[in-house]
């Protein structure tokens, strides 16, 4: 295991940042401007890192869909269905390293991030095992989930294809987050940006020039995350500036797998909850009348908020990372300082999305479709979008401040009573009861969101901020911050 010696080579600049002072200029007496810096720096690479992959999956759809409209039916349920019943969960897995390595980090227990890294991979070979054979058999559940057949049969072998990027995107997210909380991004950009590059071309041959047609499509995506997988693992295992956090494989790491379990399923749980309410939406509008055009309204604000809320993502990402270093560290009012300039950054940036989105929703929604009934009929969500992505770039802030310090087992029950209590009840019932249709889902939703927004404010007001104590003889116990 590292000692605290010779560690200096890994610790982070941001731990060293002073909070604002009265003798600064007037600008750091509403915003720290060298924290909101880091912060920023931050996150944009994150952001970018994140909408690559989001668009690996995307593009495969691009490529299947060309082939027909049954394979374009098929490919599109079929990444739905990826989302929520693997990849999602997938990234709620990964959350439990958020508060684990960042504040192992913090802490200078160096060695310990190895470890976890390891534990985290061990639970995503096993759930990816579960979900594989939930994919295996994805037409028979589809259908019986009363999708049409033939489009349940063409989802069904695209998942088939699709399994083994499942692990490798489980992998990739375990990664990613040790890299995180030790504020090293660009790296994570580079290992992005270079397998999506990559994937039209493999996508196009796979798709084109072989045998495989259809099922090329998802292989491709397979094949593309697999490189960013052993790139981003070639640069843990080489590179000097990981000797402290990366010692290489041990079997001490079984001994992490339950004290990782205990923070990984209750976050997994927070993602799933939130982003299943979403699909839930779509599913409702399918059963309204003039179904075709309210699920497709429905469809595309839910995909704006996904694109919108990745921008949010980076500074989430900032939150969780500062929150979990400074409380390792010892330094709780750091951390809660960190806290508040990353949520001053979220309402400036939350504006300029929204002000953007005002402005320019007939061009955004002419890019999805071309009919004028759907263009008109998303003018007057726009409204609706606004008050939704507010509360969401505020409550993903607060998300990530719940994983920085180890609060997921709380959270969760904040998601599910705000969403599945409060938002989807008066989705439904404003949707069908008083016929509002889509605005009246949508409007459900946004009180969900609202509450769940004080939900996360009302926790991080109240809690105890406390940091998890980790030592070497595999014990974490959570123990009050002084």
């Amino acid at each position: 295991m590292a000692s605290d010696g010779g560690a200096e080579a890994v610790r982070s600049p941001l731990l060293e940042r002073k909070a604002a002072t009265a003798e600064d200029g007037w600008l750091n007496k509403v915003i720290d401007v060298e924290e909101a810096k880091d912060q920023i720096l931050f996150a944009l690479p994150m952001i970018l890192t994140n909408v690559s992959y989001y668009c690996i999956p995307l593009v495969s759809v691009m490529f299947a869909g060309h082939l027909g409209e049954l394979q374009l039916a098929g490919s599109n349920l079929a990444n739905s269905w990826a989302a929520v019943s693997g990849f999602d969960l997938m990234v709620g897995l990964s959350g439990a390293l958020e508060t684990l390595c960042g504040q192992a980090f913090g802490a200078k227990l160096y060695g310990m991030l190895g470890l976890y890294l390891q534990a985290s991979c061990i639970i995503t070979i096993i759930f990816t095992i579960i979900i594989s054979i939930l994919w295996w058999y994805s037409d028979t559940v589809l259908t019986f989930l009363h999708q049409d057949p033939q489009i349940a049969k063409a989802a069904g072998l695209y998942l088939k294809y699709f399994i083994p990027g499942l692990l490798a995107y489980g992998f990739l997210q375990n990664i990613l987050r040790f890299l995180q909380t030790q504020c090293i991004i660009l790296p994570l950009v580079v290992c992005s940006l270079v397998p999506l590059a990559l994937h039209i071309g493999i996508a196009y041959a796979l798709v084109h020039w072989t045998g495989l047609g259809y099922g090329g499509a998802p292989l491709a995506a397979s094949i593309s995350l697999w490189i960013s997988v052993l790139m981003l693992g070639l640069y843990v295992v080489k590179a000097k500036k990981f000797e402290q956090t990366w010692e290489g494989f041990t079997w001490e790491s079984l001994s992490h797998v339950f004290t990782n379990l205990k923070l990984a399923l209750p976050s997994a749980a927070m993602v799933c909850l939130e982003y299943w309410a979403f699909e839930i939406l779509v599913l409702l509008a399918g059963l309204m009348p003039n179904s075709e055009i309210t699920t497709s309204l429905i469809a595309m604000c839910v995909n704006t908020e996904t694109i919108c809320y990745m921008i949010a993502y980076g500074l989430s990402a900032a939150a969780s990372t500062r929150v979990s270093n400074e409380l390792g560290a010892g330094n709780t009012n750091q951390a809660k300082h960190a806290m508040s300039v990353t949520l001053k950054l979220t309402v400036f940036l939350a504006l300029l999305v929204v002000l953007s989105l005002s402005l320019g929703h007939n061009l955004w929604a002419g890019s999805f479709s071309d009919s004028p009934v759907i263009i008109d009929v998303f003018d007057s969500m726009t409204p609706l979008l606004v008050a939704s992505i507010s509360c969401d770039f505020v409550q993903g802030i607060l998300s990530g401040v719940a994983r920085g310090c180890g609060w997921q087992h709380l959270a969760v029950f904040v998601n599910l009573g705000t969403f599945y209590f409060i938002g989807m009840p008066i989705a439904t019932l404003l949707g069908f009861r008083f016929k509002l249709h889509a605005k009246g889902l949508w409007i459900g939703l946004i009180c969900g969101l609202a509450v769940q927004m004080i939900g996360l404010l009302l926790l991080t007001k109240f809690t105890k901020w406390t940091r998890i104590e980790l030592s070497q003889d595999s014990s974490a116990k959570t123990v009050e911050d002084v």
